[in-house]
């Protein structure tokens, strides 16, 4: 009974040396007298004691920090750098039988393949392009890590820093750049308002233009509407030769109080300066009042010659 029990002590312990429990974010790697048997998913897991051993390989995502350092750019800058990388195992076997020491093994790759990757860029391309230098450098290290099982999810360069001369003379154009900048934006400010101004006196030309030239063509309508019932009206009384001459006679004399010294008479009035006999002829015949002298019979006055008619 007591070897019985013994065995049993012994069988206990020995399941209970065999049991191996697996994390959800881990995978185990199971060995069997040194060669490889099988993969054991997240759970309860059963081994042989002594036999059968358990590497377990945590699958979630790392981070390897990429210590600084110098790095000379493709325009001979020197510069300090440091990056992060992400990784995460995608294959626990490889990654337990492919590198030994991962960790330093990534860091390594890193700062060699961040020293090549820098180095082919100018400085202003390296400051101001970090998500090129960043996608190019995952790009290099999945690929050398693929076969270790590991994929690379990202990287991240924390900083670039120039030398400090060069930091002053980039502070120094940066400074030079904004400087340009205002005074173009203040050029472009002024030039603006002028432009606005013009356009503000042209837009008022314009429209006094339009105005004046409204008030042209009122006062020209009027005119000619004016004149239109002045001739219709002439028009509808049938008018003779003497009240024609008087009109003429009118005009002669507004033309007579000008300043000209000279006065051409067309041909064409002589017709109507031949009514004026008959117009003589009236005022002649007509009585003055309280008198027997007609009106027409001026001491010393001549009569006015006869003119032929107007042909």
């Amino acid at each position: 009974m007591v070897v019985l029990g013994l065995l049993l002590i012994l069988v206990f312990l020995l399941a209970a040396m065999g049991i191996r429990i697996v994390s959800p974010y881990e995978k185990g790697v199971i060995e069997r007298l040194g060669r490889y048997l099988r993969t054991a998913q997240p759970g309860l897991q059963f081994i042989i004691p002594f036999i059968d051993t358990m590497r377990k390989v945590d699958m979630r995502e790392q981070v390897v920090d990429v210590q600084p350092q110098e790095v000379i750019t493709k325009d001979n800058v020197v510069v300090t750098v440091d990056a992060i990388v992400y990784y995460e195992a995608t294959d626990p076997v490889k990654l337990t039988y492919n590198v030994a020491d991962f960790y330093n093994a990534a860091t390594k790759l890193a700062q060699t393949n961040l020293r090549n990757v820098v180095g082919e860029t100018e400085l202003d391309e390296a400051l101001t392009s970090r998500e090129m230098i960043n996608a190019k450098l995952r790009s290099v290290l999945d690929d050398a890590t693929d076969k270790w099982g590991v994929r690379v999810v990202r990287v991240e360069i924390k900083r670039i820093d120039p030398p400090a001369d060069v930091t002053a003379a980039m502070h120094r154009q940066m400074k030079a750049e904004r400087d340009k900048r205002a005074q173009i934006l203040d050029a472009e400010g002024t030039r603006a308002a002028r432009i606005l101004e013009a356009e503000g006196e042209a837009e008022a030309v314009r429209r006094i233009a339009d105005a004046q030239r409204y008030k042209l063509e009122a006062e020209a309508s009027g005119q000619a509407n004016a004149i239109t019932t002045v001739f219709g009206s002439i028009r509808n009384a049938d008018p003779d030769q003497r009240v024609i001459a008087i009109q003429y006679l009118d005009a002669l004399k507004a033309v007579a109080n000008g300043r000209a010294s000279k006065l051409f008479v067309p041909y064409e009035a002589t017709a109507i300066l031949g009514a004026l006999g008959s117009i003589q002829e009236v005022f002649v015949n007509q009585p003055k009042s309280g008198g027997d002298e007609p009106v027409g019979a001026v001491s010393g006055a001549t009569p006015p010659p006869s003119m032929p008619p107007a042909s």
